[in-house]
C-alpha cells in the first residue's frame, strides 16, 4: 500500500526523534521524491553547518547520513543496470524503507515476543541489534561487556545461534544488489497519476528488498564457531542454497566478520500470528484459539512471506499432537479438537469459515480471519464519527460489495430516506464511500449509486492513523518535557509528589494509547 501524507510525516517524526533534523531532512527528501543518487539528495536537501554551506561538504554530509540509515536498516543502497549496448555506469541510488522506519516504534513489542519464546538472554542479543541496527559478533559480545550486568561471551553467542535459528536475526542484504532497467526508476513517465506513480514506488522497494535479500542458507547459518573470541562468520563463496559450511576466522579480521541484524519479517510474522489467535479467541472461544494456535505453530516454518493468505495443510495427528503440547490443550481430548475444527470450518451471516477442510487435512484461512478485524475497525470508526445511521449504511454496502441506488440503500438500512443522502454525501466527501451518478432519460435529477471500496478506505484509515499517531507522539513529547520542568521545581507541601503521579498516569494512558493504535496500523498495513 502506497504512503500517505500523513504517513510521510509520522516517519520524519520518528526519524527526527530518533535521529536528529539533519537526518530526517535526508528521510523526508527520499519519501517525497522516491531514489535518489547522492548527487540528487545533496543537490535537494541542505544540511546547514557551521560558517560556510558548500556543495562538497553537504554530499559528504548526506553521505554519512545514508550511511547512518542504512546502519539503522531504515534506507537501502541498490543500482540500475544500463540499458544493452550502453557503455555507461550503473549510478547508485537509494530508496526509503517506510516499514522499518515504522517499525522502530515496535521494539517493545518484537521485545515482548522474543522473550516469551526465548528468554532473557536471547532478548539482550536482541535489545543490542535494535538499539544499534547491525553488529557482529564481536560488537555483541562487547556490548554485553559495557553493559551493567554482562552474561558473558559464550551465552551472548548460544543466545545468538538461537535468534538466528528462529529467525528472529539474519544476516544483512546485499549491501547494492543491481536491478534489470526495465521498470527502472528511469521509465518514469510524467504526467501520470499520482496514484499509479505510488504504486510503481511501491513495487520498486519490493523488487529492491527481494534482490537484496540473500538466499536462507547465507541469511541463517546454523553452524557457528562457539569459541569465545570467533565471530559468527562464513565464506559466501563455500555456502551454496542447500549447504552450511563453518569457515574460522580471526576476529581481527573485521571485513570477513558476518553482520547481524533484526529480521523484521519474522518478528512480524509472530505478531501477525498472534493478532489471528486473539480474533479466533473473541470471535469464537478460548478452545477454537488453542486450536488455531496449533495449526499455526505446526506450519509457521513452512510459510516463505508474511502476508500469507493461507497456511500449509496440517493433518489432524499433527494438529492434536501440538495441541496437547499447550498449557490450555493439555486435557483436550481429540474429540474436542475436532468439535472445534467443526466450528472453525463453519460460515454463517456475521462470519466466514476461519478453516478450511480439504480430503485430510486442514488449512488455517488468515486472509478470512484478519478480514473480520479489518471490518469491525472500519465499522467502528464509522460509528464513532457518523453515528449509527451511517454505520448501518456503510455495513450494508460493504456486505453488497456494489455500487447500489439511495433509496434501496435506505430501505434495506432502515434509514430515513430524506436523511440517508446527507449521510451517504458526508462519508464520500472523507473518502469512505465511492460514488457514481447515472442519469436516465426524461428525469430531471440524476441517480446517485454508492460503493464501498475497501482498498481506498484502508488507504484513508491508514492516514488518519498515522494522524493521530503523530498527534499522541506530540503529546507524549510534551508531557515528557513537563515532567523534565518538575525536576527543577521546589517540593512545595507535596505539590511536586501530587504533579507527578498526575504526569505518569498521563503519560502510561498516552503510550497505551499509542500501543493500540499501532495495533490497528499493522493490521491495515503489515498483516
Amino acid at each position: 500500500m502506497a504512503t500517505t501524507e500523513f504517513g510521510i510525516v509520522y516517519a520524519v517524526h520518528i526519524i527526527t526523534d530518533h535521529f536528529g533534523s539533519a537526518v530526517s531532512k535526508v528521510c523526508e527528501c527520499l519519501l517525497r521524491r522516491g531514489p535518489l543518487s547522492l548527487q540528487d539528495i545533496s543537490r535537494l536537501t541542505d544540511i546547514p553547518r557551521l560558517g560556510e554551506s558548500d556543495i562538497s561538504h553537504n554530499q559528504v554530509k548526506v553521505k554519512d547520513i545514508l550511511h547512518l540509515l542504512i546502519q539503522h536498516n531504515c534506507v537501502q543502497a541498490f543500482s540500475v543496470e544500463p540499458p544493452d549496448g550502453s557503455e555507461s555506469k550503473a549510478t547508485v541510488q537509494y530508496i526509503v524503507l517506510f516499514n522499518n522506519i515504522l517499525h522502530r516504534e515496535r521494539y517493545s513489542k518484537f521485545s515482548s515476543v522474543v522473550k516469551e519464546e526465548l528468554g532473557t538472554q536471547c532478548l539482550k542479543v536482541l535489545g543490542g541489534l535494535l538499539s544499534y541496527g547491525r553488529l557482529t559478533l564481536g560488537q555483541l559480545i562487547q556490548e554485553d561487556a559495557d553493559s551493567q550486568k554482562p552474561i558473558g561471551p559464550e551465552a551472548i553467542t548460544a543466545s545468538l545461534q538461537k535468534l538466528v535459528a528462529a529467525r528472529f536475526v539474519e544476516r544483512i542484504p546485499s549491501p547494492e544488489p543491481v536491478l534489470g532497467n526495465k521498470e527502472g526508476p528511469a521509465s518514469k513517465k510524467k504526467g501520470a497519476k499520482a496514484a499509479k506513480i505510488l504504486k510503481e514506488a511501491g513495487s520498486l522497494e519490493e523488487r529492491v528488498v527481494e534482490a537484496a535479500t540473500p538466499v536462507e542458507a547465507i541469511s541463517f547459518p546454523l553452524v557457528f564457531d562457539q569459541g569465545p573470541d570467533s565471530s559468527l562468520a562464513d565464506n559466501h563463496s563455500n555456502i551454496s542454497a542447500g549447504k552450511r559450511k563453518q569457515r574460522d576466522v580471526e576476529s581481527s579480521d573485521q571485513s570477513d566478520e558476518v553482520i547481524w541484524r533484526p529480521n523484521f519479517e519474522e518478528l512480524i510474522r509472530r505478531l501477525r500470528h498472534k493478532a489471528c489467535v486473539e480474533i479466533v479467541k473473541e470471535r469464537r472461544d478460548e478452545a477454537c484459539a488453542t486450536v488455531v494456535r496449533a495449526m499455526i505453530e505446526v506450519g509457521r516454518s513452512q510459510e516463505t512471506k508474511v502476508k500469507t493468505d493461507k497456511s500449509v495443510p496440517v493433518s489432524m495427528g499433527s494438529i492434536y499432537g501440538e495441541v496437547i503440547k499447550t498449557k490450555a490443550g493439555r486435557t483436550m481430548l481429540q474429540e474436542r479438537v475436532e468439535e472445534c475444527l467443526e466450528q472453525l470450518s463453519a460460515t454463517s451471516s456475521y462470519l466466514p469459515a476461519f478453516v478450511i477442510e480439504t480430503a485430510d487435512s486442514y488449512i488455517v484461512d488468515y486472509k478470512a480471519i484478519l478480514s473480520v478485524a479489518q471490518k469491525d475497525e472500519m465499522e467502528s470508526v464509522v460509528m464513532r464519527r457518523y453515528g449509527k445511521e451511517a454505520f448501518r449504511l456503510f455495513r450494508y454496502l460493504s456486505q453488497e460489495g456494489r455500487f447500489v441506488e439511495t433509496d434501496k440503500i435506505a430501505d434495506a438500512a432502515l434509514t430515513e430516506k430524506k436523511d440517508t443522502p446527507q449521510i451517504l454525501l458526508k462519508m464520500w466527501k472523507d473518502s469512505y464511500l465511492q460514488m457514481q451518478k447515472l442519469a436516465v432519460t426524461g428525469v430531471y435529477m440524476p441517480f446517485q449509486l454508492w460503493k464501498v471500496n475497501k482498498l481506498i478506505v484502508s488507504r484513508q484509515m491508514l492516514d488518519e492513523m498515522y494522524h493521530a499517531s503523530l498527534n499522541l507522539c506530540l503529546r507524549l513529547k510534551h508531557e515528557e518535557d513537563s515532567e523534565n520542568e518538575l525536576l527543577w521545581l521546589p517540593n512545595l507541601e507535596g505539590a511536586f509528589e501530587k504533579r507527578g503521579i498526575h504526569l505518569l498516569a498521563k503519560k502510561e494512558l498516552l503510550l497505551a494509547a499509542t500501543f493500540k493504535l499501532d495495533d490497528a496500523i499493522m493490521l491495515f498495513l503489515d498483516f
